[in-house]
């Protein structure tokens, strides 16, 4: 189990720190292809071309010779010297022929034209020469390991033209071809140097991602680990807390509050068994001994008076069972959710009338007086347990009253407030909230027979809080005890 939580928490931070990578690497891997494309489009512009090639067009412009047939024409040469790139033009609405020499810009001399056969001493020649310049572009590629020495050119004119040929159809100069090749091998350097910063940055982020996580998941893990060792058997162990205060340390903090009302949970659940099992096994003992002692001696036993003990041990036996039963049930429905559902679909009862006709049916030793309003006042909620709430404070008020019993009904900031009050000796400061523990008995009421199960005004308070509302043991105005139970009112 222990490895199998480490490799969660490991791929916890892998994945964390593979998001983390994956977001940053798309902004880098968009800027290292902007910077590349840039950096191949500023190559490839012809005002940065390092080569640029100058033309001299000549041409001469000899008329057919008389003896020749129809569509012939005469040879006419211009001869330079080296290199030349002639373009052959025809003239369709015209006899006369046109030879073009284009060669890399240079002198040019009348000498230097020639003729193979002979011309008539009055024949006219016309010569003429255009000059045409144009730039060479490598068609340069983003792979990095393109070669060279294969790239294509692009020819662009001065007027226009543009022509792409493979390299070896161009006429260029050692070195301007080199200056060409430079250009491709320059920009596989830079797109070699941008791809591997990009992957560099990325994986450094990534490895930074990782040592943050693996640090501030850290106290996460000893949590983990302090989590997984805490058994029901030991609750008092507590998460360690982060001397930086910062959402690690208030979920620590988070975790210990919530182990301490586990711990005091297990702990008032562990002391209800103990109280329960005691408080059962008395008149359980109890009744034994009777049944035991009157079936030892059978004759001598009076049998009505043991039949009589063993009915009121039995019927305390069922109203502690039926208590502890009704405590589970109302524990069981305790949370806000399941409170505030369940009350939004009891019936509204009349608050007014529950007190008026439980305290009409009930018979009491001491005076009952109640002060209540003329109106209804309206509250939703269960009848039978409301009965049971006030009936609870009704017996304890019956238990520990001298002379007085008194009810009160008011209402105040949309809350119904009601009041029991007795003239005994009342429950000191200290005491206000131990009455609502389970099996609680005062000093002056542990005896069983007028100290009851002491769960009374425990299930009074849960069956309260059950219904949105409060039950509290508050200073009376003139000795004597006072409880107040607040209730939200119904519009």
């Amino acid at each position: 189990m222990e490895s199998w939580q480490q490799s969660r928490m490991r791929s916890l931070r892998v994945s964390v720190s593979l998001a983390a990578t994956a977001v940053i690497t798309v902004p880098v891997a968009a800027v290292t292809v902007l910077a590349v494309m840039s950096a191949r489009n500023e190559a490839m512009r012809p005002d940065t071309s390092p080569v640029e090639m100058r033309y001299l067009c000549s041409f001469a412009v000899v008329p057919p010779r008389s003896d020749l047939l129809p569509g012939d024409v005469s040879n006419v040469v211009v001869g330079w010297a080296e290199t030349q790139h002639c373009v052959r033009n025809r003239n369709a609405d015209s006899t006369e022929v046109e030879w073009f020499n284009q060669v890399p810009s240079k002198p040019v001399r009348v000498g230097d034209i020639t003729f193979d056969d002979t011309i008539d001493a009055d024949t006219i020649i016309t010569c003429g020469a255009d000059y045409s310049s144009a730039v060479v572009i490598p068609e340069l590629s983003l792979w990095p390991f393109t070669d060279a020495t294969k790239i294509r050119y692009k020819y662009v004119a001065d007027n226009g033209y543009t022509r792409t040929v493979p390299p070896e159809d161009v006429p260029l100069r050692p070195d301007d071809r080199a200056r060409l090749q430079q250009a491709q091998r320059a920009l596989n350097t830079r797109v070699l140097l941008l791809t591997f910063g990009a992957v560099l940055l990325s994986t450094l982020f990534g490895c930074v991602v990782w040592l943050a996580t693996s640090r501030m998941l850290r106290p996460v893990e000893a949590i983990r680990r302090e989590m997984a060792d805490i058994t029901e058997h030991d609750l008092t162990r507590r998460v360690p807390v982060s001397r930086n205060r910062n959402e690690i340390a208030e979920l620590a903090d988070t975790v210990n509050a919530t182990l301490d009302r586990l711990e005091t949970a297990v702990q008032d659940n562990r002391r209800f068994v103990a109280d329960a099992s005691h408080e059962l096994r008395s008149p359980i003992a109890a009744l034994r001994a009777e049944l035991e002692i009157a079936t030892t001696h059978p004759s001598q036993a009076d049998w009505p008076a043991v039949v009589d003990a063993a009915l009121a041990d039995t019927e305390r036996l069922q109203h502690l069972a039926s208590d502890l039963l009704l405590l589970a049930r109302l524990d069981h429905d305790s949370t806000a959710t399941a409170t505030a559902s369940r009350i939004a679909g009891d019936d509204v009862l009349d608050l007014t009338a529950l007190i008026r006709d439980q305290t009409n049916i009930r018979r009491s030793r001491h005076t009952l007086t109640t002060d209540l309003p003329d109106h209804p006042v309206s509250a939703r909620g269960r009848r039978a347990l409301l009965d049971r709430l006030l009936g609870n404070l009704l017996d304890n008020a019956e238990r520990h009253a001298t002379t007085t019993i008194t009810v009160r009904l008011s209402t105040a900031n949309d809350q119904a407030i009601l009041e029991v009050l007795d003239d005994g000796p009342g429950i000191p400061p200290d005491d206000h909230e131990r009455v609502f523990d389970r099996f609680t008995r005062l000093d002056d009421a542990r005896t069983r027979d007028t100290g009851g199960t002491g769960l009374g005004l425990p299930i009074a308070r849960r069956i309260a809080t059950n219904h949105a509302g409060t039950l509290q043991a508050v200073d009376p105005d003139v000795g004597g005890a006072r409880f107040v139970v607040t209730l939200p009112l119904t519009p």
